[in-house]
């Protein structure tokens, strides 16, 4: 995948949610968020599972490709 979202900016897309959570969740919270298409793009990617934390998100959309 060419364009991964900046790791920070994920996170900061991803500011106030609740661990675990779904990737469903996820993509809703940085919709919510305002994040940029790729963010959004890149965690509608991921794995379709629960996620313990950000680096664990950061993790799975750093392995995309």
């Amino acid at each position: 995948m060419a364009n991964k979202p900046n790791p920070i900016q994920l996170q900061k897309d991803l500011k106030g949610v609740d661990y675990p959570a779904k990737q469903s969740d996820l993509v809703k919270a940085a919709r919510d968020h305002g994040a940029k298409k790729e963010v959004v793009s890149a965690l509608e990617k991921i794995p379709d599972r629960e996620y313990d934390g950000p680096n664990a998100v950061s993790k799975a959309v750093a392995d995309l490709d």
